[in-house]
């Protein structure tokens, strides 16, 4: 189960909070999940090479007897964890008994033959904060009952209609210290009781009425919108009810312009070498997604600051927020870059082309796919390229073009002579240089001949724990074995990530692909479900990528794995996740089965299952580089 996802780029790591997604969430983060207990010895040796091959699974063999004194354990959610939701959540652990029958709340659940339960119920609120399930265990005439107490999000401070006026002070905002420029609007708001009314108040005696929708039983949120200017001077929020009123004020907001242009320089100056392992992490709004991904080193001009947040300029339409601690402040009356891009060069290698454009200043780019075309767009940059000079001979470039997309906006199109598979963006000594990997020469006979394939066995640290306590990594280390044998049948050298069941860092994974060349990262994991989302229709076999040329590769592992393991066609996703965003290689993220589904924890046990996840991701990868032509 995933409650928070970490997102990654180079050796950054920043947590962001998932909501309760519509579908199937990826586990591929360290913070998530049931409580994992120590991984325990179930997997099993992968199968030499001369085992004959078994035909492609089709439905589910039955779950084993197992019958045994009474052992009740809940292994999600833990014992005094926070749940997600107030409404319904899944329970599920085991009872040690497949004869033993289970209530839980006085309601009949489901005991698997192997002593395993998941139940789909009402989350049972005792108090404002705590949710108590009364369980209750029986067999012959032995009965275990037990109470198992977590706490759930707290609902919203009461505003009656009537009475003293009680106004949710908590719900104001903005809050906290603000950098904004002068004319940027801000959302001011209140949660307000029903009956009153709320106005935000300027120091020059304006009075701006507060609107929203019509109050419930717990009021509702009202708001206005003001430039950031009118509050640098103070401003209060005024709740009136009848012959009641409460006045809040704001936090004076600081104007970013007031001292003219300030600069800042992100991380720590680059080496003279290139490392593609560490960027910083640009995002579209405050805690929101990754997007952006900077080189150390790069001047950027500061816009605003939000909590922890730093808002940057890129260029003139563009502004993004990194963590403020990734900034180093520049002393007052520096001047903004003056980036100017010269005259350009494609240099040609065994393996890869090098697009080198010399530039005055660090840029902030970007780098979008096209079907057989990378764009490179270079932020705050003014393009002077007179000559771009090719190598006669180069098979992975075409050509380069260029325009100014805006005044401080340069864009240069790479045609290719085949799509996309995978590049890196470096700065060395006053350029800039996009690298673009060649597409491998494929023998479509044994296409994975010679090829070198990351495959990561997903968690530690963290990872879901299935009803009879299967952890996650342990299974995951199996299955990764097992493909690790049959890509090394098919000819494949493969870099594994992880041999052993000690935690490797997330942030590690990706760049002991690209260091050791990879053509292809897959990383297997079991999938979980967020909390309030019904696991009884939402399980089965996905698989998720993120960039655009590992959309090939992620359906045809996904059609193996659907292929061998039978399992329902969850379909594939686009998700912006830690292993997926790096770019030398098309990376896909497995999440072969559900841990938290009985029937699957305890196929996940049996080698026959850990062996039709591998052979499926192996035909997948199979079929992928089949249809590769240089």
């Amino acid at each position: 189960m995933l409650t928070a996802a970490v997102r990654y780029f180079g050796a950054s790591l920043i947590l962001i909070g998932v909501a309760c997604l519509p579908g199937p969430v990826p586990n591929p983060g360290p913070d998530a999940g049931p409580a994992s207990p120590a991984p325990s010895p179930t997997t099993t040796a992968p199968p030499a090479a001369t085992t004959p091959t078994p035909e492609p699974r089709s439905g589910m063999p039955a779950v084993p007897n197992v019958v045994g004194p009474i052992a009740l354990r809940v292994v999600y959610p833990p014992a005094g964890s926070q749940i997600a939701t107030r409404d319904s959540n899944f329970i599920f652990g085991s009872v040690g008994s497949g004869s033993a029958t289970l209530r839980i709340n006085g309601r009949p659940v489901e005991v698997k033959p192997n002593g395993s339960f998941l139940a789909w119920l009402p989350v049972p609120v005792r108090a404002e904060a705590e949710a108590v399930y009364d369980l209750e265990v029986a067999q012959g005439s032995d009965t275990v009952r037990s109470q198992h107490r977590v706490t759930v999000p707290a609902e919203p401070l009461p505003l009656p209609s009537s009475g003293p006026l009680i106004v949710d002070s908590a719900s104001l905002a903005p809050r906290g210290r603000l950098l904004l420029e002068r004319w940027e609007p801000v959302r001011v708001s209140i949660r307000i009781a029903p009956a009153a009314v709320a106005e935000l108040q300027l120091p020059d005696g304006a009075r701006l009425p507060m609107v929203g929708p019509s109050p419930g039983t717990r009021g509702s949120v009202v708001a206005t919108e003001v430039h950031a200017v009118r509050l640098n001077s103070g401003a209060w929020v005024q709740v009136v009810r009848g012959a009641d009123s409460v006045r809040l004020p704001l936090a004076r907001v600081a104007l970013s312009d007031s001292a003219g242009p300030q600069f800042a320089r992100l991380g720590a100056a680059p080496s003279t070498l290139p490392d593609t392992d560490r960027v910083i992490i640009g995002r579209p709004i405050v805690g929101g997604t990754y997007k952006w991904f900077l080189i150390p080193g790069t001047t950027v001009e500061v816009t605003g600051r939000s909590g922890t947040a730093t808002r940057i300029r890129l260029d003139e339409s563009l502004q993004v927020y990194v963590d403020s601690a990734e900034l180093t402040p520049l002393p007052a009356g520096t001047p903004a870059p003056r980036r100017v891009a010269s005259n350009a060069r494609v240099v040609a290698s065994d393996g890869w082309s090098d697009v080198r454009i010399p530039v005055s200043d660090i840029p902030p780019y970007s780098v979008d796919a096209e079907p057989q075309a990378l764009v490179l767009t270079l932020h705050g940059t003014t393009a002077n390229t007179d000559i771009i000079n090719f190598t006669s001979t180069d098979s992975i470039v075409r050509r380069v073009t260029w325009r100014q997309v805006a005044s401080g906006r340069a864009e240069y199109r790479v045609e290719l002579h085949h799509a996309p598979f995978g590049y890196l963006v470096s700065w060395e000594r006053g350029t800039l240089i996009l690298r673009v990997r060649a597409t491998p020469a494929i023998d479509r006979s044994r296409p994975l001949q010679g090829l070198v394939i990351a495959v990561d066995a997903g968690h530690p640290p963290a990872g879901s724990t299935g009803p009879t306590g299967l952890y996650e990594a342990v299974a995951t280390l199996g299955i990764s074995e097992r493909l690790r044998t049959y890509l090394g049948q098919r000819g494949a050298t493969v870099v594994m990530t992880r041999t052993a069941p000690g935690a490797v860092a997330l942030a590690d994974r990706p760049v002991m692909a690209r260091r050791a060349n990879a053509h292809a990262f897959v990383s297997i994991h079991l999938n979980a479900l967020p909390d309030g989302v019904n696991p009884f229709d939402r399980h089965g076999t996905g698989t998720y990528y993120f960039n655009s040329w590992s959309e090939p590769m992620a359906r045809a592992i996904q059609a193996g794995m659907v292929r061998w393991m039978g399992l329902r066609d969850l379909g594939v996703y686009y998700d912006n996740l830690a292993v997926l965003r790096p770019t030398w290689m098309p990376s896909v993220l497995c999440e072969g089965a559900f841990v938290m589904i009985p029937e699957q924890e305890a196929e996940l046990r049996t080698p026959e299952f850990q062996d039709a996840y591998a052979r499926g991701v192996a035909e997948g990868l199979e079929e992928y580089f089949r249809t590769l032509r240089r």
